[in-house]
């Protein structure tokens, strides 16, 4: 069964999903949650499951500036390629960023800045693997969350984040 919560951060609501014990998906704001979510008559809300409630806190503490990293199972399905950007994200420091070319060069594929944009569009976990992170290589605010740049503003700007 598939369970999921709500919270209302800085960015919007955002909607924990969590199924077998893991994390599966966080979507930003009700269009993304009610457009994106697959079967919905499947997905029951649960306000004391375990990974929703940490996840929740986690999120919390991140926007209340105590916490930098996040300890949460995920269930992170993707292709291998997909599955390297996002350990590449996730070295990411707190407060700094890398363009799609440094990510791209991380995953021993120099040339795929485009996949590399591609694999953060396809990262259910917006925060969590920080995508936000990652700007163009001239320091400009390039997609997140599909188009919504002023949600990666906000959360750099959060993060005090340095531009290179």
């Amino acid at each position: 069964m598939r369970s999921f919560s709500s919270w209302d951060s800085p960015i919007g609501r955002l909607y924990p999903v969590a199924e077998k014990g893991n994390l599966t998906v966080i979507h930003i704001g009700d269009e993304d949650f009610f457009n994106n979510e697959p079967n919905k008559d499947a997905l029951q809300e649960e306000k004391n499951n375990p990974v929703l409630l940490a996840c929740i806190k986690q999120l919390e503490e991140y926007f209340n500036k105590t916490r930098i990293t996040f300890d949460l199972p995920l269930a992170s399905a993707g292709t291998p390629f997909q599955q390297d950007v996002w350990k590449q994200l996730r070295t990411i420091p707190y407060g700094e960023t890398r363009s799609y070319q440094e990510v791209a060069e991380g995953t021993g594929r120099p040339k795929a800045v485009r996949a590399v944009g591609q694999a953060n569009k396809a990262n259910k976990f917006p925060i969590i693997i920080p995508c936000h992170r990652v700007i163009g290589k001239n320091n400009t605010l390039t997609g997140y969350a599909g188009s919504r740049t002023n949600l990666k503003e906000i959360l750099l700007m959060h993060e005090q984040s340095r531009m290179q």
